[in-house]
């Protein structure tokens, strides 16, 4: 069936437990309190990416392009600009209609196949979720490798004497038009939209496919009543409980895993987690629905555990079944569902717009599952109130059923066993329900009970009326302890506001002991907050508070209505604050696991965190970080903060639902809250001491490079980020180095991966630090050393300077328009809006016009004005270039890296051995806080 949607609301959303797949993709499941606060927090993210790193953004039409498996679907999307849309849909189409599938293309396919592997081997998330998959009926689905590799793609195929692209042929074969969906999300009106996909699609094939079903659930009685231990790659302990239930997709509208998961995963008082954590065990806590398919899913409760937690395993699933007895014996109580009922629809009703990309991806997924009436709404609304449903699955999660997994390094040596693909170790145990029931006597007593009426739920949806139409944000408030930056909703007309209280702390970050001492104290922050604020954000009200480069961040946004009272409650424990010696100790302890997990991640991570260690002018190592951390204890923390809140400023920002008199006497209010109440630690800062992080100033035609081992020799991955540093913030210049990544971003992808198969991860983007811009190009490779890959990125902007310069007008002026269609694309919702004029704020440029003054740059400029500014700042031989090569070398490539270090260095390029003394030996950029039209403490 084909069908095809023009805009419209937007689907509710609902967000899956991610198992990990091939494609990082996740079928929709119950959306529990906690991921929703993940969600929000996301929002804040300084850089975010699509789904899966497939994506490639095309060079003339501003369009991306990607696709992702599940378990039993496959997801196809793109977008374009407006402009191209037809064209581009029209080759979309024709793949599906009349697919090439080239050998070469097969071939290199499996090569990206095998790298995208390679980089899962050591992730434990991908070795996690094979092993609960091995750990299932051999004869079913589930039971498979997750991915693929050069082994399951090339060797064994062969040497079953398969050819592979044959074998793609006759799946492709499946692809039949009564088992595919589409939606189609344009400016054009419906019957316009409707037109075009008959025209476009009608030639795609009906065989009549029957929809492939799963024979039966992959858990059999075997594979029940076990306690898997494992060993995991990074520091930290886990526990997991699993369960196999019957989908609840099946029971969408009467949502029993909504109201389960509400009740297991809830964080307040009398909660599974809230005693857990006040005990020092765990530190965070997970529930909710797995849904890998409608024939069978999963019900899980995951939490990360402190090391006292790993002693008290038993004792923590005692008290888990202590609580789901709980559950039944007080049975399914009508106001909690309807509670629950009242915050999804207003939730559903007020829901932000979102980009079109995952408008379209979660829309066409829902049209698999569900009734055409119900195609945008999906399972977000359930609104029947069937107690004996949510007591079915209830009874699901019984001791005879349960999975426990269990991770920890301490497992080291005790394990019997191996999974087949990623090697995890592991052994197995039957834990019956005799032995649960042992543990639940023996549970401490601590008194469990249901949650309390939500207060936070928002009743008033008024919107406010704005007399004074302010096009950009201005100061409101100025005194010499704050400034209220202010602007009202004028596009949105939602009842939502943003906040955002920037406490700009200069002794945050001036020693690594400083640091981590105000990483702690963040922590702590949100740790006391949890119990009290978890309604609120499930109501809603989401809030976060977060380490800067200067200080911290405390940031709220949603429903108007009670956002004051989540604000006061948020104030209060900031300027009351004080260390609680038994929830400091949780914290130190994980936070040292965390900097230790630094030597686990991805190379490519290393390798961009040494970059910015390089760049920037306080930016401490992670060993030195570790090695202040601990010796940090409890008392000299209480000593540390006095001095770090002594010196205070507070840059505030509200946007949204609000009057211009709300917003002052809440500024007035966070003022008198922070720096006037009792014993407050807050003292006011003079001018003098408003101090920035800066940028140092590469060297004009010198190639700076650094280069390491990488902290974990096990994995076979190495990585380079070539960083190229252009100009600091300039709108002339910034044009320019756009529209030169927009052109050349799509090449160079093709080149180094699509044709010379370099690695699975492979970008050139652009990079903003502190306002300072630069090209970045970054590959992550097994098969070759970071030298090498460096070279050849050399070797690509060698090649390219012919393209550039040999750039015909149409094509120049198609890509000018391209970026101009980008940055005139409206704002989708008040967060964007916000974080867009927020960030002119926070860098001090204040450019609240960009976008129109940047446009109309564009409008004005000539191809020879852009071919000037490659020739001087980014060609291999420009005499403005200034470049920094990051390498990271794996132990596959440990030859290499002896060799490169024993090298002697070409003309203009400079080895670095010593980071900081390397720095200091460079000037730094100006700050762009201080100046004229710019932010001052004046």
């Amino acid at each position: 069936m084909w069908s095809s949607s023009a805009r419209a609301a937007t689907s509710g959303s609902t967000a899956g437990w991610c198992s990990p797949t091939r494609s990082r993709s996740c079928s929709s499941a119950t959306l529990t309190p906690t991921r929703r606060r993940r969600a929000w927090r996301s929002r804040w993210a300084r850089s975010a990416t699509r789904r899966g790193s497939r994506a490639s953004r095309t060079s003339s039409h501003g369009g991306s392009y990607n696709a992702y498996t599940s378990s039993e679907t496959t997801n196809f999307y793109f977008d374009v600009n407006v402009d191209n849309f037809e064209e581009a849909l029209d080759r979309f189409a024709q793949f599906f209609i009349r697919p090439l599938m080239s050998q070469d293309a097969v071939l290199r396919e499996i090569k990206a196949v095998d790298s995208e592997h390679k980089k899962n081997l050591l992730s434990d998330g991908w070795r996690m979720y094979q092993l609960q998959k091995h750990l299932a009926s051999k004869d079913h689905p589930y039971h498979k490798f997750s991915t693929g590799s050069w082994e399951t793609l090339e060797t064994k195929p062969k040497e079953r004497g398969l050819d592979i692209r044959h074998e793609l042929l006759k799946f492709y074969e499946n692809y039949s038009a009564n088992l595919m969906h589409l939606v189609v999300y344009g400016k054009e009106s419906l019957d316009c939209i409707q037109g075009l996909v008959d025209r476009l699609f009608s030639d795609i094939k009906n065989t009549d496919r029957i929809s492939f079903k799963c024979p039966s659930h992959p858990l059999s009685e075997e594979h029940l009543q076990l306690l898997v231990k494992a060993l995991p790659i990074e520091e930290g302990d886990y526990l997991r409980l699993i369960w196999p239930i019957i989908p609840s997709i099946q029971f969408y509208k009467e949502g029993p895993c909504h109201y389960l998961s509400h009740l297991i995963g809830h964080e307040g008082e009398g909660s599974i987690f809230h005693i857990i954590k006040e005990l020092g065990w765990a530190m965070n806590l997970m529930a909710g629905e797995s849904t890998n398919s409608t024939e069978y899913s999963f019900f899980s409760v995951s939490m990360r555990l402190t090391d006292a937690g790993h002693e008290h395993m038993e004792d923590i699933v005692g008290w888990i079944f202590k609580y789901l007895f709980l559950l039944k014996e007080d049975g399914v109580h009508e106001w909690i569902f309807n509670e629950l009922v009242a915050i999804n629809e207003t939730e559903f009703h007020y829901q932000d717009k979102i980009d079109p990309i995952s408008y379209v991806t979660g829309t066409v997924s829902s049209m698999r599952l569900f009734p055409p009436e119900e195609w945008l709404v999906g399972s977000a609304l359930p609104s029947k109130y069937v107690p004996q449903r949510i007591m079915m699955i209830l009874d699901q999660l019984s001791p005879e059923r349960v999975r426990i997994f269990w991770e920890s390094k301490k497992f080291e040596g005790c394990t019997t066993s191996a999974e087949p693909w990623y090697n995890t170790s592991y052994s197995v145990e039957n834990v019956t329900p005799s032995v649960i029931q042992q543990w639940i006597q023996k549970a401490p007593t601590e008194k469990l009970h249901l949650p309390e009426p939500n207060m936070f739920i928002p009743k008033d949806f008024a919107l406010k009326e704005v007399t004074e139409k302010v096009t950009f944000p201005k100061v409101l408030r100025k005194t010499p302890l704050s400034r209220l930056w202010y602007k009202p909703d004028l596009l949105f007309s939602t009842p939502k506001v943003h906040i955002i209280i920037d406490f700009h702390c200069p002794l945050s970050s001036h020693s690594p002991e400083a640091y981590v001492s105000t990483d702690l104290f963040v922590d702590l922050l949100v740790d006391y907050l949890n119990a009290y604020a978890y309604d609120a954000q499930i109501a809603g009200l989401y809030y976060s508070i977060y380490l800067t480069s200067d200080g911290f961040q405390v940031s709220l946004g949603g429903y108007n209505d009670k956002m004051r009272v989540l604000l006061n409650a948020i104030l209060k424990q900031i300027a009351n604050f004080e260390v609680k010696p038994n929830r400091f100790s949780a914290l130190k302890e994980t936070t040292v696991k965390d900097y230790q997990n630094f030597n686990f991640r991805q190379p490519h991570s290393q390798a961009s965190f040494y970059v910015s260690l390089i760049l920037e002018d306080k930016k401490w190592p992670v060993a030195e970080k570790l090695e202040a951390l601990a010796k940090l204890e409890s008392d000299s923390l209480a000593k540390f903060l006095p001095n770090l809140l002594s010196k205070t400023f507070l840059e505030c920002y509200i946007q949204g639902n609000i009057e211009p008199s709300e917003a002052k006497s809440i500024a007035q209010e966070i003022e008198d809250t922070i720096f006037n109440t009792p014993n407050t630690m807050f003292k006011s800062m003079s001018p003098s001491q408003y101090l920035t992080k800066r940028v140092i100033m590469l060297e004009n035609e010198l190639k700076c490079h650094y280069q390491i081992e990488g902290l974990n020799q096990k994995n076979e991955n190495s990585s380079v980020i070539q960083y190229i540093q252009v100009h600091q913030d300039d709108a002339s210049s910034n044009i320019k180095l756009q529209l030169f990544s927009l052109i050349a971003s799509q090449p160079a992808f093709n080149q180094l991966r699509t044709v010379e198969q370099l690695g699975y991860i492979t970008s050139l983007s652009l990079r903003s630090d502190y306002g300072v811009w630069a090209l970045q190009v970054l590959i992550q490779s097994t098969v070759k050393d970071p030298s090498y890959l460096d070279a050849r990125i050399d070797e690509f902007f060698k090649m390219f300077e012919s393209k550039i310069h040999e750039l015909s007008d149409k094509d120049f002026k198609r890509n000018v328009k391209s970026l101009i269609d980008s940055k005139l694309e409206k704002f989708k919702n008040l967060w964007e809006e916000s974080h867009f004029y927020w960030g002119e704020i926070d860098a001090g440029i204040l450019k609240f016009d960009r976008v129109e003054s940047e446009v109309a740059l564009l409008r004005e400029l000539k191809k020879e004005e852009f071919i000037a500014f490659f020739d001087q700042y980014i060609k291999l031989d420009a005499p403005q270039r200034r470049t920094l090569s990051v390498q990271v070398f794996s132990g596959n490539h440990s030859a290499e890296f002896k060799k490169a270090a024993a090298e002697a260095d070409p003309p203009k390029t400079y080895r670095i051995t010593d980071i900081f003394g390397f720095k200091r030996s460079r000037p730094l950029y100006s700050s762009l806080k201080g100046g004229p039209g710019r932010i001052t403490m004046d």
